[in-house]
């Protein structure tokens, strides 16, 4: 059993890596034990770092994934509500991103809280939802 309820968002994993990170971020993330990522933020921070190559956010990434982090995969149950949560909402006039889909249909299968920036993404998928940044969405 997992010993946290939260789901990171690429914004809010990536976040941790800037020179000043936000505050309301960094208090959360000093308050759970674990954070839990999916492979497709883990994806999108790696593709970020392949277009700009930075060795030393690089590692300390691999650190922080390797300590502080449990990877979830994209499992068939998770795909397949991916696929459910994005025809739903395509069929309502609502366009997602596959990656952003994904990410919630991880949260709403392993029963997480998806930490982000970007709530508007996720508020019509019906999962818990946590903005940790000060300034809001």
């Amino acid at each position: 059993m997992r010993s946290t309820i939260y789901l990171a968002d690429t914004n809010v994993l990536s976040e941790l890596f800037r020179p000043r990170p936000d505050a309301g971020v960094l208090a959360w993330a000093e308050s759970v034990p674990l954070v839990c990522v999916s492979a497709v933020s883990v994806e999108e921070m790696f593709y970020g770092l392949a277009l700009k190559p930075n060795s030393r956010i690089r590692e300390r990434l691999e650190e922080f994934l390797a300590s502080f982090c449990e990877c979830l995969e994209v499992s068939e149950v998770i795909a397949s509500r991916s696929g459910q949560l994005r025809g739903g909402l395509h069929s309502r006039g609502i366009a997602r991103t596959q990656a952003d889909m994904l990410v919630a249909a991880t949260a709403d299968v392993e029963r997480l809280t998806l930490v982000t920036r970007n709530v508007r993404h996720f508020e019509e998928c019906q999962i818990p939802l946590l903005n940790p940044f000060r300034d809001g969405d």
